[in-house]
């Protein structure tokens, strides 16, 4: 197996997503089983190959307690890995499917804007002729919170809103956010743009002249 496919393994990718969830928090081998939903076997056969890789540092225990793990930031693709984490199996791919799934008709646009040191993540959710129900936006985001182990901070405007952002807005996704849902990635329709008084009365000037002749 080489490096890419081993780094990329489903073992691999579903461990990194909890650990990236938290990487300041030790967990121990059957935390990180529980989380990533691997058998035992499959989960410390993994954290041997990623901490003889240098992705992961093992704890040494303390009396009577288990051997934890957690992110080794001395390693020297740790930024590298954790945007592809990012930008892929331990965050982006499930929002993005969420956000597809159950708000297709109203989200026309996503962005992850910023992640902080302890995981979470701050989104912007664009709207389009509909906004998304509240309510059920709110349960779906903890839902998903639970599974990637990630807090989710929501913003959401509209369309027309998002357009008007200027580069001092914080909304304004900087160079350094990834779009997650681009236009045309749903079926969401676009407000209906309102018609300006100049623009409707020669609307009117060209039906009337139109009906005369």
């Amino acid at each position: 197996m080489s490096a890419a496919d081993f780094l990329f393994a489903p073992e691999v990718q579903k461990l990194l997503m909890v650990a990236y969830a938290a990487p300041q928090q030790p967990l121990s081998s059957s935390e990180l089983a529980h989380r990533s939903k691997l058998d035992t076997a499959d989960a410390e056969r993994t954290l041997a190959h990623l901490v003889g890789s240098g992705i992961l540092k093992k704890q040494k225990p303390k009396a009577e307690e288990a051997e934890t793990f957690s992110i080794d930031r001395a390693f020297i693709f740790h930024d590298e890995l954790r945007n592809i984490a990012l930008k892929s199996f331990a965050a982006a791919e499930p929002v993005r499917a969420m956000l597809r799934g159950k708000f297709k008709a109203s989200v026309v646009r996503a962005f992850v804007l910023a992640e902080d040191e302890d995981g979470t993540l701050e989104l912007l959710v664009v709207h389009g002729q509909s906004m998304p129900d509240e309510a059920t936006l709110a349960a779906a985001c903890r839902k998903l919170s639970k599974t990637i182990h990630r807090h989710l901070k929501v913003h959401v405007i509209s369309n027309a809103k998002f357009n008007g952002l200027t580069p001092r807005d914080v909304l304004k996704p900087k160079p350094a956010a990834l779009e997650i849902i681009k236009p045309g990635d749903t079926k969401a329709p676009l407000p209906v743009e309102k018609v300006g008084l100049l623009q409707s009365a020669r609307k009117k000037l060209a039906t009337l002249s139109r009906s005369s002749a």
